[in-house]
């Protein structure tokens, strides 16, 4: 996942030798030309603040720390074996997929045949490993019994998130700059493409109507495609907010929760309409984003990750719990009640996969 650099403004020096209600006037111009942009940077760089928060630290319980340590570098998207236990780690940044027995807490493999490795899915009832690069715009297919490559598909460039319709048997994967390669997950052949105006980052597929919904940050909208046409049948843009990177899809309630950067908020949209339900902040800097009965999980850069409840119309922060920065990929594992957050290494502390136990009430 590309990393976007948040926009900045430069205020020009006023020189004037005119009267002194020009200096006035100018002063007043600059202060309303500079306090709104002032007000989203305390925004974009401060995280929620701890008491207005009720906090529950049952939520969210710390496990075990698992060491990758010879990872380096950028750790990108994360898929699970639930039947073996294996959790699969993009290492972008070192040019490598790692396999992590969860119950042995071990690495008990290393996929080299990958470049700058980002989005993931694992196909159980195929036993196929499917991994995005971004450093050779490839997508892959292993063999998850022995990691054999089974095949590979050239999207030319910066391969990037995966989707499994496991209906369909159908894998989509977003690349370059406005493109998702519908392909098929027993041939291994590319079937379809959807056009989109810009890189798409987080999408998820809705069942119930048909539809993939697309976060486009380069045009600032999500992007309505039909699974039925692979055509783009709306475009909602993004209002009071930019940069919206991760997704996560409440079918039953027909909402989407998109997780921006500038500020850093959660918006909820509507999925019959596109519009707006709500919006509330959170930290700074998300890559993912995960629902599940009621409670919303949010994996931020900044060092934290925070939960929210959710009803109807709102969400209600629950949980800002701090680990580490740099560490904004996790994975919620619904079924097991078991949240992963691969943290990156730094400041003398080696790569992990970190382990917590999820609490639902």
């Amino acid at each position: 996942m590309k990393i976007y650099d948040a926009p900045y403004a430069q205020a020009k020096h006023i020189q004037s030798e005119k009267h002194i209600r020009n200096h006035v006037y100018d002063i007043k111009l600059f202060m309303q030309l500079i306090f709104p942009l002032l007000t989203v940077l305390a925004f974009f760089t401060c995280s929620p603040s701890d008491k207005n928060v009720k906090q529950d630290n049952t939520v969210l319980t710390l496990l075990t720390k698992i060491e990758l340590p010879n990872v380096t570098g950028r750790i990108d998207h994360i898929a699970y074996d639930s039947i073996n236990n294996l959790a699969f780690v993009a290492a972008l940044g070192n040019n490598s997929v790692e396999v992590v027995n969860i119950h042995t807490k071990q690495v008990i493999h290393s996929i080299k045949e990958v470049k700058a490795p980002q989005g993931l899915a694992y196909i159980p009832s195929l036993n196929k490993l499917v991994v995005a690069n971004d450093g050779d715009g490839t997508v892959k297919f292993f063999d998850r019994n022995n990691y054999k490559l089974l095949a590979e598909i050239d999207l030319k460039d910066d391969a990037d998130n995966i989707r499994y319709d496991a209906e369909k048997n159908l894998i989509y994967a977003g690349y370059g700059s406005g493109g998702i390669a519908i392909i098929d997950a027993i041939s291994m052949k590319q079937k379809a493409t959807i056009l989109l105006d810009g890189h798409p980052e987080s999408f998820q597929i809705d069942q119930k109507q048909n539809r993939l919904y697309i976060n486009v940050p380069d045009a600032n909208e999500i992007e309505v495609a039909s699974l039925n046409s692979s055509s783009i049948i709306a475009k909602w843009k993004i209002t009071a907010a930019s940069s919206n990177f991760p997704m996560a899809l409440d079918t039953v309630n027909n909402r989407l929760f998109i997780g921006c950067r500038i500020p850093p908020s959660i918006k909820i949209i509507d999925t019959r309409t596109g519009k707006d339900i709500a919006s509330v902040k959170c930290s700074g800097d998300a890559d993912d984003l995960f629902y599940t009965n009621n409670l919303l999980f949010i994996s931020a850069g900044k060092g934290y990750i925070d939960a929210f409840k959710t009803n109807d119309t709102t969400l209600t922060q629950i949980s800002h719990m701090t680990t580490s920065d740099g560490a904004r990929t996790s994975l919620l594992l619904t079924s097991e009640k078991r949240l992963l957050l691969a943290v990156p290494a730094r400041n003398n502390n080696s790569a992990a996969l970190w382990l917590f136990k999820v609490t639902i009430k």
